[in-house]
């Protein structure tokens, strides 16, 4: 019997619209001889279940079944897809676990941890992984930005501590910018990470567990058109993404090591992408995405594709790996 596939998308964030692009890929590559897919819309106030009518039909969130046609529908499994709250920062994840069903991103604990940006560091800096100097600050608390240059020095990145797609984020370049983009980053979040400039090559690494092995896909090298990879770098094409990575094989596989390394120390599950730039020859982490784009525009298929592996196979892997531990 095929297994019913609810695809989560949405979410609560001001990433929600690329969240639905990336469920709506998965929708359209699962497998249809061993998976019948859901596509389970989850936006704050409501969610529901859209059908091939576009019909919507409301998720009974005691038990996360969907009546349709008079069948109550319950499903085998989540495809999370969800980026930013409440997909990725653990709390779809925590939900789920307590009604018994799996799904296919990180547990609760990894998500939470890894959607706070000013944590992660914080864990991952004992086992000698190299960061960006950091400054931290809470939305009610005083900000001094001669203390904050003094630490991080000039340029820095202003950004929202807990968001993804470069929301949040401003370059600062000037003493007097912080203030105005500390409240960019708290339009976003109650706390804001402000790091030091990184000189050097962006790459982002793709790690996964496909086929019950966890591996790490071909490097990509980001060359955004702007001073960043921003938002319009991200999802409306201004920027190359080359891949594989123009950078020594090993510097590659270096930078593959860590992320592979940063994945198995934290149990991680499911897909992730970490962001690095090598400063002085060294890869220096950025963060870690666990809930990473899978749109059209998104790097990891990319990789993925490079390393041979179709879109069909790593969303019916994922699905598989999620099903096989809750046996």
């Amino acid at each position: 019997m095929k297994k019913k596939i609810a695809i989560a998308m949405g979410g609560y964030s001001s990433e929600y619209r690329i969240s639905i692009n990336s469920g709506n890929i998965v929708y359209k590559h699962l497998d249809r001889n061993l998976y019948e897919p859901y596509r389970v819309h989850i936006l704050q106030g409501e969610w529901f279940v859209v059908t091939e009518d576009d019909t919507p039909y409301p998720i009974n969130k005691s038990n996360f079944t969907v009546k349709i046609n008079d069948e109550v529908i319950q499903f085998d499994c989540v495809f999370n897809t969800i980026h930013g709250t409440p997909g990725e920062n653990g709390l779809l994840q925590a939900y789920l676990e307590l009604i018994g069903i799996p799904q296919t991103s990180c547990d609760y604990y990894q998500s939470a941890l890894t959607f706070n940006k000013r944590d992660l560091i914080s864990v991952l800096r004992p086992y000698g992984i190299k960061a960006a100097t950091n400054y931290f600050l809470n939305k009610d608390e005083e900000i001094n930005p001669k203390d904050i240059v003094e630490k991080v020095g000039l340029p820095c990145f202003v950004k929202a501590n807990r968001a993804g797609s470069s929301f949040g984020v401003t370059k600062v370049k000037t003493e007097e910018e912080i203030i105005p983009a500390a409240k960019t980053a708290f339009t976003e979040d109650t706390e804001a990470i402000i790091e030091s400039f990184l000189d050097g090559t962006e790459v982002s690494v793709g790690v996964i567990t496909y086929n019950g092995e966890v591996m790490a896909l071909p490097v990509t090298e980001i060359v955004p058109d702007g001073e960043f990879f921003d938002y319009a770098a991200k999802y409306l094409g201004k920027s190359q993404e080359i891949t594989p990575a123009r950078i020594s094989e090993e510097d590659s596989k270096k930078v593959q090591d860590i992320a592979v390394m940063i994945y198995k120390k934290l149990k991680m599950k499911g897909f992730s992408r970490s962001e690095f730039i090598f400063h002085e020859g060294e890869p220096h982490f950025i963060e870690m995405n666990t809930n990473p784009g899978i749109s059209q525009a998104s790097i990891l298929p990319q990789q993925a594709e490079k390393a041979g592996i179709s879109l069909k196979d790593l969303f019916g892997s994922a699905v598989e790996a999620a099903l096989a531990q809750n046996l």
